[in-house]
């Protein structure tokens, strides 16, 4: 299956750079990654289109065939545009709908307002992995003390280094007294091509200007560095966060489409 979707071919470069493995069933893709079946956007079905309703039953029965110990349901569709209102069998049937907004910059300037308290650099100690472990956790906005999402971002934490050890790119922070407050992953997939992972804020810090500091910062080493032509980050249209990129000189240049459902507790398990 031909990919035509700038972000889903990103993510899926990194994610076999990562030691994932993509399944080519013909008229759609199974993305495994083993060590890390927590991941949701490791473990998916990527269908080259948002299918009509009807065949929504059999899609579900698909990903439960290619994941039978799934917990989480997780579909992708390849295109280069589309809405929400696509994907109507999939929210019918329970699952979370997404239309992002890849976005593309060729040039960056800085920030109007920079965070000059902030120190912004590549991680580089076993300190600076572990608070970037801890970062992620405080920054899973649902549930902070959930036990599967630790799992998640540390085996997640762990391949990110893999990856910047392996030369294929870094992980930034912005430090503010020594303490990780903001960071975010910049890795080649492909020649001139560099993809943005995972742009968090710590909840305490919002609002100060790391973001777009440390945005600005990464993205020069992916010009300067990594030699790329183009940074490639995806974004949620109706979060706040998308200005951030706006500012420093990304624009959005396709839809990506997808639908997911949290995994689901056994019988009996509480939700506290």
């Amino acid at each position: 299956m031909h990919v035509t979707s700038l972000g889903f071919r990103t993510d899926l470069a990194l994610l076999e750079l990562g030691g994932s493995v993509v399944e080519d069933r013909d008229d759609y893709l199974v993305v495994r990654t083993p060590h890390n079946p927590t991941f949701w956007w490791g473990n998916f079905l990527l269908l080259p289109a948002p299918p009509p309703p009807d065949d929504t039953p059999q899609w579900l029965a698909t990903f439960a065939s290619a994941f039978p110990e799934a917990r989480h349901l997780a579909f992708g569709f390849d295109g280069v545009d589309g809405t929400v209102g696509d994907l109507a069998g999939f929210a019918a049937a329970g699952l979370s709908v997404e239309a992002s907004t890849v976005m593309t910059a060729q040039d960056v300037h800085p920030p109007d307002r920079p965070n000059e308290a902030a120190t912004c650099r590549v991680l580089s100690s076993d300190d600076d992995w572990s608070q970037q472990i801890e970062l992620r956790i405080a920054c899973n906005d649902s549930d902070p003390d959930d036990a599967a999402h630790r799992t998640f971002a540390t085996a997640h934490t762990n391949t990110m280094r893999a990856l910047m050890a392996a030369g294929h790119g870094a992980w930034f922070g912005a430090f503010v007294d020594g303490r990780l407050l903001c960071s975010m992953g910049l890795f080649s997939t492909a020649p001139g091509v560099a993809r943005f992972q995972f742009v968090e804020t710590h909840p305490e810090a919002r609002r100060q200007g790391l973001a777009t500091t440390l945005v600005h910062y990464a993205s020069m080493y992916g010009f300067d560095e990594l030699r790329a032509h183009t940074l490639v980050m995806v974004a949620d249209p109706e979060y706040s966060a998308i200005r951030i990129y706006r500012t420093v000189g990304f624009t959005g240049t396709q839809t990506q489409l997808q639908a997911d459902r949290a995994p689901l507790r056994p019988s009996g398990e509480s939700a506290g």
